[in-house]
C-alpha cells in the first residue's frame, strides 16, 4: 500500500504547520483591524510619553523659581506650583506621541508674523587679514 497513512509524523507536522498558518492569518487580521498592536510599537509610545511627562516636570522648577521668588505668602507660592503643575498636565493631557519629538519642538511662523519666511543669503566675504602678496620682488 503506497501514501501516507493518517497518524503518521508527517501528517502530523502538517496538520501543525495548517495550525500555525491559520494562527498567523488570525493575528495578522486582527493587526489589520486595529485589535492587535505590536509590542515594540507599545514600548516606544510609552517611551515618549514618559519623556515629554519628565520634561515637563524638570521644566516647572525653572518656570517656578522666578514668580515664587517674588511671592511672601506660603498659600501663594502654592498656588503658582499648583498652577504650573497644571499647564504640564494640560499639554501632556494632548501630547500625541506619533508626533515626533523634533517636528513638535520646530515652530512654525504665524501669520501675521514679520519673521522672514527663508533665511538671508550668506555673504561669501573672506575674513581675517588679507593674505600676502605672492612673488614679491626685492
Amino acid at each position: 500500500m503506497s501514501g501516507v497513512g493518517i497518524g503518521t509524523p508527517y501528517d502530523e507536522a502538517r496538520t501543525r504547520k495548517v495550525n500555525a498558518e491559520a494562527e498567523i492569518a488570525e493575528l495578522e487580521l486582527a493587526k489589520i483591524r486595529g485589535e492587535l498592536v505590536v509590542a515594540e510599537d507599545v514600548v516606544k509610545a510609552w517611551e515618549d510619553v514618559l519623556g515629554a511627562l519628565k520634561a515637563k516636570l524638570m521644566a516647572i522648577p525653572t518656570k517656578g523659581a522666578p514668580v515664587v521668588a517674588t511671592e511672601s505668602e506660603a498659600g501663594k507660592c502654592q498656588e503658582i506650583l499648583e498652577d504650573l503643575i497644571r499647564e504640564a498636565l494640560e499639554e501632556l493631557s494632548n501630547y500625541d506621541p506619533s508626533v515626533s519629538a523634533v517636528t513638535a519642538t520646530v515652530e512654525s511662523p504665524q501669520e501675521g508674523d514679520d519673521s522672514p519666511k527663508t533665511p538671508a543669503k550668506a555673504k561669501r566675504r573672506g575674513v581675517g587679514r588679507p593674505r600676502k602678496a605672492a612673488g614679491l620682488s626685492e
